[in-house]
This record gives C-alpha cells, sequence and structure tokens, in this order.
C-alpha cells in the first residue's frame, strides 16, 4: 500500500469518530420518571410563553413529574395542571403562563413623563439661635393654652349665674366674692388664695387695655372674673346672687392669672 493509500485510509478512519456532544438531558415521560434523573440541576425553557422554570433539587428530594407539574400549574394559575409534564404538559404550562400574564395588570407611563427633583435650600443656625427658636416656640404654646384657660373661666363662670351670696360661701350652694373666683378657677386647675386681699397678688398686673376675658378684677375689698367689652361675672353682696354686669368699680386692677 503506497503512503499516499495509507494516509487517505488513517484519515478516513479517524473520520468515524464522533465529534464529542454534551450528554443530553432526559425528557420527563408520563412513566412516573423523576426529576432525579436529570442530576442536580433541569432546565425547561417555556419559549411560547416566555417563561423560564428553573428546578433546582437535590436528587433525594426531587419530586415525580406529575407532582411537579401540579406545583408549577398551581404556582402560575392558581389551578393544579393535569397530567405529567411530558412535552404536551410543557405546552399547556406555556399556554397558562401567557393567560396569566395577559390577565395581569400593567403599568404604563407616558412618553411624555418627566422625572422632577426639587431642591429645597437648607439653612443652618446655630446652638444659640435654635435654643432661642425652640424657646420662642414653648412661650408661644403656653400663651395659647392660657388663652384657652382664661376662655374656660368665662365659660364655667357663667354656669353659676344666679346662685345666692352667702358670706363665706365656697360652693355652689353659696358663694362670697372671693370664695367663688376661687371655686371658678379651681376647675380648671388654678388654686387661688382663699380671700380677695391675698387674690391680688395671685397672678400679673395688666392694663385695662391689655386685659383678656378671664382675668381677675380687684378693688379693696372684692374680686370678680373679667368677661370681656367691659362686663364682669361676680358674687356681689349679700342679698344678691352671682350675675353678668357692667364693671361698676372705680379704678379697677386687672390680674392675669392663666
Amino acid at each position: 500500500m503506497d503512503p499516499q493509500s495509507s494516509l487517505t485510509t488513517a484519515s478516513r478512519a479517524r473520520g468515524r469518530h464522533r465529534a464529542a456532544r454534551r450528554p443530553a438531558l432526559p425528557a420527563f415521560a408520563g412513566t412516573g420518571q423523576t426529576a432525579a434523573a436529570a442530576g442536580r440541576g433541569a432546565a425547561i425553557a417555556a419559549a411560547g410563553g416566555g417563561v423560564l422554570l428553573s428546578l433546582i433539587a437535590p436528587p433525594a428530594q426531587a419530586a415525580p413529574a406529575t407532582e411537579l407539574g401540579t406545583e408549577l400549574g398551581t404556582a402560575l394559575t392558581g389551578k393544579p395542571m393535569q397530567g405529567s409534564l411530558d412535552a404536551n404538559g410543557i405546552d399547556a404550562l406555556a399556554s397558562q403562563a401567557r393567560q396569566a400574564v395577559a390577565a395581569s395588570g400593567v403599568v404604563a407611563v407616558a412618553p411624555t413623563a418627566e422625572l422632577k427633583v426639587e431642591n429645597t435650600a437648607v439653612t443652618v443656625v446655630s446652638a444659640e439661635e435654635n435654643e432661642a427658636y425652640q424657646a420662642e416656640i414653648a412661650a408661644q404654646k403656653a400663651e395659647e393654652e392660657a388663652a384657652q384657660r382664661r376662655a374656660s373661666v368665662v365659660s364655667i363662670a357663667m354656669r353659676y349665674l344666679g346662685v345666692p351670696y352667702v358670706w363665706g360661701g365656697t360652693t355652689p350652694a353659696g358663694f362670697d366674692c372671693s370664695g367663688f373666683t376661687s371655686y371658678v378657677f379651681a376647675q380648671v386647675g388654678i388654686d387661688l388664695p382663699r380671700t380677695s386681699a391675698s387674690q391680688r397678688y395671685a397672678g400679673t398686673v395688666v392694663s385695662w387695655a391689655e386685659a383678656q376675658p378671664g382675668d381677675l378684677i380687684w378693688t379693696p375689698g372684692h374680686i370678680a372674673i373679667y368677661a370681656g367689652d367691659g362686663m364682669q361675672i361676680e358674687a356681689p353682696v349679700p342679698g344678691k346672687s352671682v350675675r353678668y354686669t357692667s364693671i361698676w368699680q372705680s379704678g379697677p386692677t386687672f390680674i392675669r392669672v392663666s
């Protein structure tokens, strides 16, 4: 045999060997073949539905194809898929997946939509400035609460119109002037001294122009509650009863307690 023939024969002999191929994955049959035969990982591409299902489980935990098809069908559509996960099962699963995707809501954004980010200026203040600001807020809040208490004082005092004057009286059965003011202010959590002379120093003196409803009105020997607009509520003298009347005192002193 000449060298050329030997070379041709050797080439043909080598040509009979098949090219190396990647081992094919075993198909899931309807005979109860388990996913364990696929090794540690198997991928099923349902191209028609655009869904890639990755099934990864140790051989000891792999489920039969019938159970796998049931679980996947339930996960995608809420209904178990009948039959095993063979070629027909994959088609049915892909069809169910397409239906599930088509039925799901879609969020659409207009092509002209714009994303806007607002920039807010940041102001940095010193600790002293912040302390002063916090004190101002606290003072404003305290004044608002005091104004509410003063308004409550007037409202409560009006409830006892007609209660008779009783010397030394401190209850709705009968009031004297300072017993009346003490009882009313106690309803808003303020304890006043018992006598009118002591109540004169229970708060801060303000001018008539600055006086507000709920302030006290003091004159020697008498105390009343200012109701605003030149009016007052008082327990006047024996033989009279608690009344709403104009300020009759000469040169009264207004006292802010609350």
